[in-house]
C-alpha cells in the first residue's frame, strides 16, 4: 500500500540563507515543479523523495538550536560515499557529528541546517 516517502517539509526562517545551505553546501538541485504558492519556499529532489523548505512564521516546529543531537528529531539521506560527504562539509566549515561505528551498522554523519533542522547522512557498505 505504501510506496515511500514523497517529501519532508522543513520550516526555515531565511529562504536565501537556507537555499545557500541546501544548494551550495549540500549540492542539491532546486526543483522547478513548485507551484506558485502564496508563501515563500523551495523544493529539492533527493532521489525519489523531495525536501520542501517553507517560510511559515506561525509554525511551531523550529528547534531553536543548531546543536547536533542524533537523538533529536531528524530525517536521513543515504549517500554513496560518506568520505566525500565529510570532505564537502569540512570544506564549507559545517559542524558534523560523526558516528562511523554506529550500532546500526551504518556510518552516520549528522548536520544542522541554519535553522536547526537536523539531517542524518548515512552510508552502508552492505
Amino acid at each position: 500500500m505504501y510506496e515511500g516517502i514523497h517529501h519532508v517539509s522543513l520550516l526555515v526562517t531565511n529562504l536565501k540563507k537556507s537555499k545557500y545551505f541546501y544548494e551550495e553546501i549540500l549540492g542539491l538541485k532546486e526543483s522547478k515543479d513548485r507551484p506558485d504558492f502564496d508563501f515563500p519556499g523551495a523544493w529539492y529532489e533527493v532521489g525519489h523523495t523531495q525536501i520542501h523548505l517553507i517560510i511559515h512564521n506561525e509554525g511551531n516546529t523550529l528547534r531553536g538550536t543548531t546543536k547536533l543531537d542524533s537523538r533529536d528529531g531528524h530525517f536521513a539521506i543515504r549517500v554513496s560515499n560518506i568520505d566525500k560527504f565529510i570532505n564537502r562539509m569540512n570544506h564549507y566549515g559545517v559542524s558534523i557529528l560523526n558516528k562511523p561505528n554506529s550500532i546500526t551498522g551504518w556510518h552516520q554523519v549528522f548536520v544542522s541546517d541554519p535553522d536547526g533542522n537536523l539531517i542524518e547522512f548515512n552510508y552502508s557498505n552492505t
